[in-house]
């Protein structure tokens, strides 16, 4: 059976975000409005479901969902550390510009360095979202 648009893009995006086979996946801010073909990619892509926020196994990327109104953004990004292993990645995930949600980039790289982290990278990671690559401060690759 071919695979359709929609799945071929979700895998597109899922190597976009170098997840892996056996890497350890954690989400976090899940919600209605999520990217569900992206997390069924992601899922593909790494051989298994991924974590939600009740995990506490060390993980190698967190996926962390987030929209303008939803807090805290840096209480966040501290919070996503909690799990992630030496040299994890933090996916922050936002609306695109003119997309309910949006999150300001400037947002974005005042919180990063605040909860210890830097930003790589950002990419358009589907239609709707935006990924922002966030690595510890001292693993600035």
């Amino acid at each position: 059976m071919a695979e359709s648009a929609d799945a071929a893009a979700a895998g597109g995006a899922a190597r976009r975000l170098s997840v892996t086979a056996g890497q350890v996946v954690q989400e976090l801010g899940y919600d209605a409005d999520v990217d569900h073909d992206l997390r069924d990619g992601v899922e593909d892509a790494i051989g298994g479901e991924m974590l939600d926020e009740d995990a506490v196994e060390a993980v190698d990327v967190v996926l962390l969902w987030w929209r303008d109104g939803d807090g805290d953004l840096v209480d966040a990004l501290v919070d996503s550390l909690t799990s992630l292993a030496e040299n994890g990645v933090v996916w922050l995930l936002s609306p695109k510009s003119g997309r309910p949600g949006h999150v300001e980039p400037a947002d974005i790289d005042d919180a990063a360095p605040t909860a210890g982290l830097h930003a790589t990278s950002t990419l358009a990671v589907t239609e709707d979202w935006s990924g922002t690559r966030l690595v510890t401060r001292s693993r600035k690759a």
